[in-house]
This record gives C-alpha cells, sequence and structure tokens, in this order.
C-alpha cells in the first residue's frame, strides 16, 4: 500500500476537499486517515501570508541591494568536525 500525505479542507457536510489534486494514472478507492488539530495546537505549516510575503519580499531587496553572500564562501568558518 502506498501513503500521500496532502491537506484539505472539511466543509459544512463533512465532505473533504484537497488542496492539491492526487496525481494518480486512474481511478480508485482509497483509505483515508483524517488527523484534526486540537484547537490550542498550533499547525507548522499554517505560516501567515503576511509572514511569507515579508520573508519574500526582505529577500528580493537584499538580492538586489547586493546584500547577499556569495556561494563560494557559503560554508567559510563552519568546522565540519
Amino acid at each position: 500500500m502506498k501513503a500521500i500525505e496532502t491537506t484539505a479542507t472539511i466543509n459544512d457536510l463533512g465532505q473533504l476537499t484537497l488542496d492539491t489534486p492526487l496525481d494518480l494514472a486512474k481511478s480508485r478507492r482509497v483509505r483515508v486517515i483524517v488527523l484534526i488539530s486540537e484547537d490550542d495546537e498550533i499547525d507548522p505549516d499554517d505560516t501567515p501570508n503576511e509572514v511569507i510575503l515579508e520573508g519574500i519580499r526582505q529577500g528580493l531587496h537584499e538580492a538586489f541591494t547586493g546584500q547577499t553572500i556569495p556561494l563560494a564562501q557559503l560554508w567559510d568558518g563552519i568546522d565540519a568536525d
């Protein structure tokens, strides 16, 4: 049996809608295990869009203004022992 992990939303009728379609060659029945986060549990994959966009903006700004480290120097000073 093959396992595929993905995310989905449960609608008001209790039906699952996958966030992205599964890339399968043919239609078939599947077994589903649903893991539901507790109300007080933080989902590590649920980073707010504003935080993601700010990180992208900062990275682009640093790249455009030359605030980068050359790849050849990336590992300088790291002890690999």
